[in-house]
């Protein structure tokens, strides 16, 4: 069986306030089936057998659901295959002898925890400041009872399919989270039960945004190329023109349809 050898070059840091700096190891034997947080695995379990600190790195599902898994490799966010995630990055996309280098989100919002991990409790906020429905709507209908335009529900459930990782804000020169940002509010105010707060949810999340200390989206795009779940960033002009008419009509918006642009 044919086995890859790698060269990586991690970044290695204590704590939020401690010094970091790249630290080099060598990965030999991998399978090419592995996927990239398995082959950090094994060099973990080598860094303990030998006696040293195993690379701090976050992960849950590993199934591309939790978000969780965000490394940046060789300077792009998740790595080099487009709409994957880094826990299922397979091996089979480097070539053997090839150095690989792994840091963690770079951003203002995103603090180093240790190591490859960060806190991201910022988009965390940014929900909890509105990326909810608490408005009355009354019982569950029947799925047929409210009738929702196809283009509108489409929509929906692309910018539903963000799973809040932080690509977006690791690829944007500015660190903006505008990407995730409009993903939420669009999955919302999309459907007919986000209509009622659909004003005043803008205004809210777009506030707690700015506050984090995220940059300014400037149309660069690279938030879209970044996102595993490929997430266009029409996402942010629908979010745009939304937080321009409730701040136009102090929060009252006049939105009347989940699909009016």
């Amino acid at each position: 069986m044919t086995t890859l050898h790698l060269k990586l070059l991690v970044w290695r840091q204590a704590g939020p306030h401690a010094a970091g700096r790249f630290v080099r190891y060598d990965a030999p034997d991998l399978s090419p089936d592995m996927s990239f947080l398995e082959m950090l695995d094994v060099v973990n379990e080598r860094l303990i057998a030998q006696g040293e600190e195993p690379i701090a790195f976050d992960h849950d599902c590993r199934e591309g659901i939790c978000g969780s898994c965000g490394l940046v490799i060789n300077g792009v966010a998740h790595g080099p295959m487009r709409g994957t995630a880094t826990c299922q990055l397979h091996l089979r996309s480097f070539r053997s002898g090839q150095e690989v280098v792994i840091e963690p989100w770079r951003a203002k919002a995103f603090p180093v925890v240790r190591d490859l991990i960060v806190d991201r409790g910022a988009l965390d906020r940014i929900i909890a400041a509105g990326g909810y429905i608490s408005a009355r709507t009354g019982g569950v209908p029947d799925a047929n009872a409210v009738l929702v335009p196809k283009d509108d529900a489409d929509a929906a459930m692309d910018a539903a399919a963000c799973i809040g990782c932080g690509a977006c804000v690791a690829a944007c020169p500015n660190a903006s989270a505008s990407l995730f940002a409009a993903a939420k509010i669009a999955h919302l105010g999309l459907m007919p039960q986000g209509q009622p707060e659909r004003p005043e949810r803008v205004l809210r999340m777009v506030t707690q945004m700015d506050m984090e200390g995220f940059g300014n989206c400037t149309n660069i795009g690279e938030c879209q190329e970044a996102c595993p779940k490929l997430i266009s960033i029409d996402v942010i002009a629908r979010m745009n023109r939304d937080f321009l008419r409730a701040s136009m009509f102090g929060g009252e918006g006049r939105v009347t349809g989940g699909g009016e642009a």
